[in-house]
């Protein structure tokens, strides 16, 4: 990977340019050691430019700088056609906006791409937790919570990932370039103080700061994920939490009803990626419109062991469709974050592409006509069935 002063029609700051195998941990790094701080994902062996930015990309740093796709400059490509192209906002547009948050592996195979660099500042980090100790009182720590995500929303550059199961309520971290361990107390402040109501005691409380992300990442980051699971996710609109005589009430016993079974870990993930706070329009990349109107995005877990026979598998995913349906009935239009959602939910253009799917599929024609890429809930996928058991590829 290589850092540089980019200078384009869009923008001229500075840049990295990275491999398509590059993960996270590696990115970090190397962008601290260059007096940097770039976007990237929570977990260290995210692979940046090939999935992650494509299908949108939130992390530590989505709350100060945006999604990976708003931070995405030019991508390398080669196309099923041979050809070896740049896309960017100036050549190939079509094909930039679509790698841009249009969902990984579809479109082209990227070899590599540019995005912008940020400098360095000191951030702020958190992390906390609670027992369940009752559940009528824990899920009113949780109500608090989900009410408190609508105070964390004005707080320019804040990111949290909470979660919690039936037993325990943990504020993975939280994360804020820029700002100060008093920033970072004032913002829990009011939530705190409904938790001390409540008479819920801090198990752990830890607020540090550090003079670089990197430094932060590697105290306060995720490690790395060694379990199976299977996950899904769905976007929580500002207006459900903020209805809080029928909508909220009505989000938070679906999701008491989800912890409560499995031993499912629901994870709420806070930041603010409107278009207004990052910058941008919807005309710049073809990011789920979900985002952008989601007050936090929610991604279920249920841990699946390694020798768990074929028959689990499949009632752990049917369990997770019928999560996801029961989200969506309360939300019927706010979609879900493509990839961490289920593979075969059958609205998937609906719900991972919106209003961008038709325009994206004119481009995966344009660039890959003969569908050589191909994934269960890529653009284009419909033109092929796919025989779960059998390992069959066939055309409709």
């Amino acid at each position: 990977m290589t850092f540089m002063n980019y200078s384009s029609t869009n923008y001229t700051d500075p840049a990295a340019k990275i491999g398509a195998g590059a993960q996270v941990s590696e990115l970090y790094k190397a962008a601290s050691e260059h007096g940097y701080q770039v976007v990237g994902g929570s977990y260290p062996t995210v692979r940046v430019a090939g999935g992650w930015i494509p299908g949108g990309g939130h992390g530590p740093l989505t709350g100060a700088y945006g999604l990976g796709a708003d931070n995405a400059l030019e991508f390398e490509v080669v196309t099923t056609e041979g050809k070896h192209l740049i896309a960017s906002p100036t050549q190939n547009f079509d094909l930039y906006w679509a790698l841009s948050g249009g969902g990984p592996g579809n479109y082209a195979v990227v070899v590599s791409i540019t995005m912008k660099a940020h400098i360095d500042v000191p951030v702020v980090g958190a992390n906390f937790e609670f027992e369940n100790t009752d559940d009528d009182t824990f899920y009113a720590a949780i109500t608090a919570y989900m009410k408190h995500l609508l105070v964390l929303d004005n707080f320019v550059g804040f990111k949290a990932v909470g979660t919690f199961t039936n037993d325990l309520f943990r504020m993975d971290f939280a994360t804020w370039s820029g700002a100060t361990v008093q920033d970072m107390n004032a913002a829990w402040a009011p939530f705190l103080s409904e938790l001390e109501a409540l008479n819920i005691s801090l198990t752990s409380n830890d607020t540090r700061l550090f003079p670089t992300f990197y430094e932060h990442y590697e105290y306060f980051g995720t490690d790395v994920y060694t379990r199976n699971a299977t996950a899904g996710s769905r976007f929580i609109p500002r207006w459900q939490v903020e209805d809080t005589e029928r909508s909220l009430p009505e989000l938070l016993d679906t999701m008491r009803s989800m912890a409560k079974n499995y031993s499912a870990v629901l994870n709420v993930i806070k930041s603010n990626v409107t278009h207004l706070r990052v910058g941008n329009t919807p005309e710049s990349n073809s990011v789920n419109p979900g985002w952008r109107d989601s007050l936090a995005n929610l991604v279920i877990v249920v841990p699946v062991l390694d020798d768990a026979p074929w028959s689990e598998l499949k009632t752990h995913q049917a369990v997770m469709n019928d999560w996801e349906d029961q989200l969506r009935n309360l939300a019927p239009d706010a979609g879900g974050y493509i990839n961490e959602v289920t593979y075969d939910n059958v609205l998937w253009k609906e719900d991972y592409f919106g209003v961008n799917y038709d325009r994206l599929r004119v481009v995966k024609e344009k660039y890959d006509p003969s569908f050589t890429l191909y994934t269960t809930t890529a653009v284009g996928s419909d033109a092929f069935t796919f025989e779960l058991g059998e390992g069959r590829l066939c055309t409709t």
